[in-house]
């Protein structure tokens, strides 16, 4: 009950600073005790640097709130979220997960909680958004250039380490060792002359396809894991990699049969700068704060409080990693 009172002291401090005259006085004896007393000036000076976080949450609703409607997507996100936390603070159990909330999550109810991820999910939205929208030319082009290309058609032998959760670090690096070594194995069969299709049959651990020969038919390389779209991009028609790919999955020898015409820029032009804005972000976990810095620059804010408005860029600043504090 304390939390929730002196958010909403900051909350009524907050719009004071943004909306009254210039001095920022705010009128008011909050308590009176005998030879003592309390202003609501005073208690406005305290608090209101401490709680720079909530202003920030008021500023970004009022940004992003109407141009990023919920949609299923966000409320999908907000669902996922609220209960991968339900489950790990509380194993499932709702009455327990609400009495965590406070002390763990300054909130007081699942409804507050859930409206803190919606507007995270605007932040993200807006971020990337902005992200896109300032792409240069050459590097959508140099995207485009390097890795569109048709669908491709492929094979492949799949050798896992096949090693349960429990297993050591020594076993697992055992049965990794084995597994890679199996995979070179096969790749001199192919060598020697040996079918793709039979030794997929023989040795692959890819249920799905290796009655198949291995055969995956026609993808999206960029709908695969990094390393195996880098290998199928790098190969030749009726070219099988030389070295075992190493992904999630285990290793792979992979065959290239086939590939479509690559197409045009303007056709993947918006898949390559929704592609390019999400690398920036997994790459820089600051630059989500950096930017949330400039779209509220666009909205030209103004600050009637000198003080609030120096917390508000030393808060910011430090989230994007702009200052030498941690």
């Amino acid at each position: 009950m304390k939390k929730k009172l002196v958010m909403a002291l900051a909350l009524v401090a907050a719009i004071t600073t943004l909306t009254a005259c210039k001095s920022s006085k705010v009128d008011g004896m909050l308590v009176s005790m005998k030879g003592a007393k309390v202003t609501a000036q005073k208690y406005y000076d305290e608090i209101k640097e401490d709680r720079i976080s909530t202003l920030v949450d008021m500023i970004d609703h009022q940004l992003f709130d109407e141009k990023y409607k919920t949609t299923d997507a966000e409320t999908k996100y907000v669902d996922e979220k609220v209960e991968e936390l339900k489950e790990q603070y509380s194993n499932g159990n709702d009455e327990q997960f609400e009495s965590l909330l406070p002390a763990y999550f300054g909130v007081d109810s699942i409804k507050e909680l859930r409206a803190q991820y919606a507007l995270e999910y605007k932040r993200q939205k807006a971020v990337e958004d902005y992200l896109e929208d300032h792409l240069t030319k050459g590097e959508i082009n140099s995207y485009y250039n390097n890795y569109i290309t048709g669908d491709v058609k492929a094979s492949h032998i799949l050798i896992s380490s096949k090693v349960s959760d429990k297993a050591s670090k020594t076993e697992k690096e055992k049965a990794e060792k084995a597994a890679k070594a199996k995979a070179e194995k096969i790749i001199k069969e192919l060598k020697a002359g040996a079918d793709f299709a039979e030794l997929a049959k023989k040795y692959s651990d890819d249920d799905a396809t290796k009655a198949k020969g291995g055969d995956l038919g026609y993808f999206d390389v960029n709908d695969m894991e990094e390393a195996f779209a880098d290998a199928c991009r790098d190969l030749k028609k009726n070219e099988y990699t030389k070295k075992p790919v190493k992904t999630s999955y285990g290793y792979h020898i992979i065959l290239k049969k086939a590939e479509k015409k690559k197409p045009k820029l303007d056709d993947v032009k918006d898949d390559i700068k929704e592609t390019l804005a999400k690398d920036k972000l997994d790459k820089d976990d600051k630059l989500i704060y950096s930017t949330l810095i400039e779209l509220r620059k666009d909205k030209k804010i103004k600050w009637n409080d000198s003080k609030m408005k120096k917390a508000y860029e030393e808060y910011t600043n430090k989230l994007a990693g702009n200052t030498e504090d941690e």
